[in-house]
């Protein structure tokens, strides 16, 4: 075998073939793992635009095999390891060389085609420089071959629908020399070990080999093997005293966490957490030869790690102040705080500033993160202003007054700290319930209720609350009986209902979610009524509550966050003066996959407008991507549409029907094809709505009730009959705590050190419906096998009445629950064949004596 380090355009360079064997898996990258890449391409970008000598970046090892020369001389390679960093970089390419095509560029995607995607000169199969596993071959050659369904359903599709928004992202706030930046990047930046076998040798066992060896050394691994080597006399004595009592303090994770955290803390604010022990290597190696100095660094570590063990556990600070705020932003999750949080422990316990202003410091950090949760605004960038923030924080004058006019500088829509203006206009009309991560949301409204200053603070941490809608998510007609009574001419209470129901105006904290469900107002009165939280005493006191009531409330409540959450210095004009909503919109429409539909609606209700204004904004701006794939509420094409990009023409209904959306005789696109809100949310990568959540005989009992009281009896019996086959073949049921409760059949998989949860079907009683739960699926092995969650929906487009577009595969598809009355016994073969499916992974199942064991 030879090994050789190269770029990823030498490595495909030339006319040559890569093939993915049939052993390998499909193609499995999603969203965070393409986010990761893409992260460390952006900076890269920057380096490179700012005049900065760049490293590069390493991104893995690519093993392939020699196969026959064919006809013409081109040598073709099998991929015996590393096919989904080459996939994801030939994605990547063709997503590029479309940007250069739609802006006219023929040039550049004509270089982009010919040198990296295509053998010009070859025919058939034998044209396409990467050639998928035949699971993964049609989505990938529509993407390569511009084919009505590129960007379809399934992680090709997926993947380069990702890379064609991002490219959008990017060149609308850096231009059009950022997009050439990026391609320098992708073909001549990212480092590759290129290992080739050699002729005769079993490609089979090396795959087998490079995927069952042993864990290999982390990070912080590699940096402790160099410090010691270098501590022959004292190393004995330092690992005792120094390393190994901070090693057991953090645990193998937060050890990496902290030695890539000094580098940032230290004024390398571009430091990659997979390139920690390269960068501390080259700080430390001018001490190799000082035993003492080595020593004081291992010292410094030790310091460290139990401040930043004070920000993974706020308990611990001693100072009431500054730890109600490390408690807030750990709460808040993620570890966009910790680079600046840690040197501010630094300051206060070298005496360099107070705990006060350091509590200040790190609130206005919770400001910019808050508000700009609010406003609906890209977490894109955060990490990278919070990472620029240490060395703020040593400049004249309080550390608090430095980070709020580091934040509050001029910037693009990418680092924009909100306003007054934006929060309020945010509040009243954005769909806050589908923004940010629910732990996020439940602490915006945890922290304003506690600005009421109850005399009898909740205890968070024993009440069960959940966020609650006050106007019912699925209302019953009495609530829309009341919005109609607002409507104004030409708007229904259908349409008020889904510009109002996510805001902030309708939404509280309850434990009483399942109690309050959707019953009229006067009902949830007398629970908000008796609630403990005051903000639910003055939902309480309210004789209605419709539009002017939530907008009333949004409007207190708005009052209430720009104290809470003050914003930057006055008279800071941001550079981006665009509403985030438009913003938004045009990455929402990039991320809609090829064979679905959506509504004027639907995008409305998602971004915190009116279908209406999403319609005249569509027919007024140029050079909107897949607009075409917005129709009216009933499916139709909209009267007046226009074409506004440059890629399409024509009937826009023919266009459609090419990417396999089908229309009946009266030009209505198919219903089964149809994204909602809520699967907008998800292709845009926003936290979606939980999955099982409890058990126990109140939660079954509330689902049969439910289930009585709004199916008919064969229906009831249907569904029950297939819920009790499903525990005779080894499953539960747990159920949700929504105010519909919903019932998951659901498997406990896997072995007891790899324990994991399976369900194919959530069932609602009160909607009516089954979803088939792809999107969770995806992430579960074995369904995060494409072919797999492909062979499940095959089986349940079998049964007649059960249409699942193929376009939803990444998606939760419904069908109607009549299907369990009319062919129970077809959907109960569905779900054996999932048990079987999962079983050889160790199913749980009943023996004759009761007790449990592991197959």
């Amino acid at each position: 075998m030879h090994a050789q380090e190269t770029t990823f355009s030498k490595l495909v360079q030339g006319e040559q073939q890569f093939q993915v064997p049939l052993y390998q898996r499909t193609y499995s990258w999603q969203r965070d793992e393409l986010r990761q890449l893409w992260d460390d391409v952006q900076e890269l970008v920057e380096d490179r635009r700012e005049g900065r000598p760049g490293s590069g970046h390493f991104l893995g090892s690519v093993v392939l095999a020699p196969e026959r020369v064919a006809a013409g001389g081109m040598q073709r390679w099998l991929v015996v390891d590393g096919q989904q960093r080459m996939t994801t970089l030939m994605l990547a390419f063709t997503a590029l060389r479309d940007h250069h095509r739609d802006r006219g560029e023929a040039k550049k995607a004509s270089r982009i085609n010919d040198l990296i995607l295509s053998n010009a000169y070859q025919d058939g199969h034998d044209s396409y420089r990467l050639l998928p596993t035949q699971a993964d071959r049609a989505a990938y050659t529509a993407c390569v071959d511009s084919l009505p369904k590129a960007g379809g359903a399934g992680n090709v599709g997926a993947a380069y629908r990702f890379f064609v928004a991002a490219l959008a992202e990017g060149a609308e706030n850096g231009g059009e020399d950022w997009v050439d930046a990026v391609g320098s990047v992708l073909g001549d930046c990212l480092s590759i070990v290129a290992i080739t076998a050699a002729e005769g040798d079993n490609v089979y066992r090396i795959f087998e080999s490079i995927n069952n060896t042993g864990v290999g050394l982390s990070q912080s691994d590699l940096l402790r093997n160099y410090l010691f080597m270098y501590l022959p006399t004292r190393g004995e004595d330092v690992y005792r005293k120094r390393w190994l009592p901070m090693q057991d303090l953090l645990g193998p994770a937060h050890l990496e966490l902290l030695v890539w955290l000094d580098l940032v803390v230290g004024g390398n604010s571009r430091a990659r957490q997979s390139e920690i022990y390269r960068d501390q290597k080259k700080r430390l190696e001018p001490l190799s030869g000082d035993e003492a100095a080595l020593e004081a660094e291992i010292a410094r570590f030790a310091l460290r790690a139990d401040r930043l063990m004070r920000i993974l556990e706020p308990e611990r600070e001693g100072d009431p102040g500054l730890r109600a705020v490390l408690e807030r932003l750990s709460r808040w999750g993620g570890q966009t705080h910790y680079p600046p949080a840690l040197h501010l422990l630094d300051l206060v316990d070298e005496g360099r500033t107070t705990a006060a202003e350091a509590a200040d410091a790190l609130a206005c950090m919770e400001s910019y993160l808050v508000r700009r949760l609010l406003a609906g605004l890209s977490t894109t960038g955060s990490n990278r202003v919070f990472m620029e923030l240490p060395r703020e924080l040593d400049k004249d004058g309080s550390p608090a007054e430095a980070v709020r006019r580091f934040l509050s500088r001029p910037r693009t829509g990418a680092r924009v700290w909100p306003g007054d203006d934006a929060v309020r206009e945010a509040v009243r009309t954005r769909p806050f319930y589908r923004t940010g991560r629910s732990n996020q949301r439940f602490q915006i409204l945890r922290r304003l209720e506690e600005s009421y200053g109850s005399s009898e603070p909740v205890d968070y941490d024993k009440a069960p609350l959940t966020v609650e809608h006050v106007l019912p998510q699925r209302p019953a007609q009495q609530w829309f009986d009341l919005l109609a009574e607002e409507a104004a001419d030409g708007e229904s209470p259908e349409e008020i209902h889904g510009l109002l129901v996510h805001t902030l105006g309708n939404l509280t904290l309850s434990g009483e979610n399942a109690r309050l469900s959707n019953h009229p107002f006067h009902r949830k009165q007398e629970l908000l009524d008796s609630s403990a939280l005051r903000m639910n005493q003055h939902i309480a006191a309210q004789e209605r509550w419709g539009r002017a009531e939530i907008l009333a409330r949004a409007g207190e409540l708005a009052d209430r966050a720009v104290r809470l959450w003050p914003g930057p210095l006055a008279g800071v004009v941001q550079a981006d003066d665009e509403w985030a909503g438009w913003r938004e919109l045009r990455e929402v429409l990039l991320a809609v996959p090829a064979g679905t539909w959506t509504s004027y609606g639907e995008l409305a209700v998602l971004i915190g407008t009116s279908a209406i204004a999403v319609g005249n904004h569509m027919g007024s701006t140029k050079g909107l991507h897949c607009a075409y794939r917005v129709l009216t509420s009933d499916g139709r094409i909209a009267g007046g549409f226009r074409w506004t990009d440059d890629r399409h023409s024509g009937d826009p209904q023919d266009v459609l029907r090419e990417e396999g959306v089908p229309f009946d005789e009266n030009g209505r696109a198919s219903k089964a094809h149809r994204l909602s809100s809520a699967d907008l949310a998800v292709l845009v990568g926003r936290e979606t709505p939980e999955g099982p959540q409890a058990d126990g005989d109140e939660a079954a009992t509330r689902f049969e009730a439910l289930l009585r009281a709004n199916q008919t009896p064969e229906v009831v019996e249907g569904v029950l009959g297939a819920l009790g086959f499903w525990e005779e073949q080894g499953g539960h049921r747990v159920y949700g705590k929504a105010a519909e409760t919903s019932c998951f059949p659901t498997l406990d998989a896997g072995r007891p050190n790899a324990p994991r949860t399976l369900w194919p079907i959530g069932v609602y009683p009160v909607s009516g419906t089954a979803e088939v739960v792809f999107q969770h699926l995806k992430r579960r092995p074995p369904f995060d096998d494409e072919p797999l969650r492909r062979a499940l929906m095959e089986r349940f487009n079998a049964i007649d009445g059960i249409d699942l577009a193929e376009a939803k595969l990444d998606l939760r598809p419904a069908f109607p629950l009549e299907v369990f009355a009319t062919h129970g016994e077809e959907v109960r073969r569905v779900l054996e064949w999932f048990v079987h499916t999962v079983a050889p992974a160790g199913v749980r199942r009943p023996v004759d004596d009761g007790d449990t064991s592991v197959d």
